[in-house]
């Protein structure tokens, strides 16, 4: 199973989208990992978007990012993070298809609602920087066999 780091922006909390957009991903048959309101600090904003430091959006980010509270969480299943990104839409919500979650919610080019890692690499340092190990919850899903064919020796 793969995991991805997703956060729903401020503009996401802000809008009151977080159940909705929550809902897209369960209703998808991703398992929830962790979740958490917060506000992320200067240090986890630069930390996260490290890979854009120098370009001219990276600073306007950092503060976007810190403006108010965001909820981060990690998600969980068959090729999340490509599942996830598709779900999302292009990054900029004029340009995103309808039924992606930028295309439905989004009409900004700033303010996107939804980060989410780009790689297994990614995923694993992302998550690093705002959940604890300890705060990952491990079980199996009960409705697992219903989102996977569970018969042979991988999920399908």
């Amino acid at each position: 199973m793969e995991r991805s780091l997703v956060i729903l922006k401020p503009d996401a909390v802000a809008r009151r989208l977080v159940g909705e957009i929550v809902g897209r991903f369960e209703r998808k048959g991703l398992t929830l990992r962790a979740m958490k309101l917060m506000t992320i600090s200067g240090e986890q904003a630069r930390a996260n978007y490290a890979v854009h430091e120098g370009k001219p959006f990276h600073e306007p980010l950092v503060r976007f990012m810190t403006s108010g509270p965001v909820v981060a969480m990690v998600l969980e299943g068959q090729g999340a993070i490509a599942v996830i990104r598709s779900m999302l839409g292009a990054t900029f919500g004029p340009d995103a298809a309808p039924g992606t979650i930028r295309g439905d919610f989004g009409m900004s080019k700033r303010y996107n609602l939804v980060h989410a890692s780009d790689s297994p690499e990614r995923a694993a340092f992302e998550i690093g920087v705002f959940f604890d190990e300890a705060e990952l919850a491990g079980f199996t899903p009960a409705d697992l066999s219903q989102i996977y064919d569970t018969t042979g020796p991988e999920l399908v």
